[in-house]
């Protein structure tokens, strides 16, 4: 339990609070895995968006989450450019899991995300994104829409 005058404390209690969301929806008690998947998902969907809506959805996330979010991006590189392949294999390799295990945990993350960010901030970020990704990154799930 955080040390009440610790100041890391509401940061460090938002984020167990997502990863547990994320951890739910998964169906595991693996934290790492959850961990390893979310942190897979928002990279791989960040690589493919602007600065600018990088730095919108960004926002949305908790702290911590959003030091993640951060970590290792070179936005002189953004967006990058590839399709369902390329993001099933970047996914899978940062996440360790299969290929074949994308599609689906992918977008068990993105129904956790959805419900986690504001109403529409899911939606903003994959109108941006290939209608093929979204069609994987949805499967099963409808993502709310703002208003």
């Amino acid at each position: 339990m955080p040390h009440p005058n610790d100041p890391f404390a509401h940061a460090e209690n938002t984020a167990h609070t997502w990863l547990a969301v994320v951890r739910d929806r998964l169906g595991t008690d693996d934290r790492q895995l959850a961990y390893r998947v979310l942190r897979a998902w928002l990279h791989t969907v960040r690589d493919r968006l602007t600065v600018e809506a990088a730095a919108h959805f960004a926002a949305q996330l908790p702290e911590l989450l959003r030091g993640v979010f951060y970590e290792g991006w070179n936005p002189s590189h953004v967006p990058t450019r590839y399709g369902v392949s390329g993001f099933v294999a970047r996914f899978a390799g940062s996440g360790g899991i299969t290929r074949a295990e994308v599609p689906p945990v992918a977008a068990v993350v993105t129904s956790a995300l959805d419900e986690l960010c504001s109403p529409g901030q899911l939606d903003h970020v994959l109108t941006l994104l290939p209608e093929s990704l979204v069609t994987m990154l949805t499967t099963g799930h409808e993502v709310r829409r703002a208003g």
